[in-house]
């Protein structure tokens, strides 16, 4: 399955998202996934195994629990895909920071100077 495919399912992303928090046990997952997601115990189970099939998760035992911990080893090969268009949306986030950082600024400075005219 490519990385996309499985990043594309919005269980897997939730769960991505859960275990990016540090290693989760499955009963965890399972409880939060399905009340967001109302679906069955074992239907997480499958998400979690796909995840950890691909690349995207790991997990072990740890008496009765399993625990899950995000493997980043496919992860970093979406990044790797990804990089080719990085091109394309770098130049606006660059351009987007700039306009934060510059409306950040003129609020500062809107405030000194009324800061200015209250004690006129």
């Amino acid at each position: 399955m490519h990385a996309f495919d499985v990043l594309g399912d919005p269980v897997r992303r939730r769960i991505l998202e859960l275990l990016a928090g540090g290693e989760r046990a499955s009963g965890s997952v399972t409880e939060v996934i399905r009340a967001e997601f109302g679906i069955s115990q074992p239907a997480v189970s499958q998400h979690l195994r796909v995840l950890r099939d691909n690349g995207f998760a790991t997990v072990r035992a740890d008496g009765t629990r399993r625990l899950y911990a995000v493997d980043d080893t496919a992860l970093r090969e979406a990044d790797a895909w990804l990089s080719r268009f990085r091109q394309f949306w770098k130049p606006r986030l660059d351009a987007l920071a700039t306009e934060v950082a510059r409306g950040k600024r003129q609020r500062r400075l809107d405030r000194i100077h009324e800061g200015d005219t209250d004690g006129q």
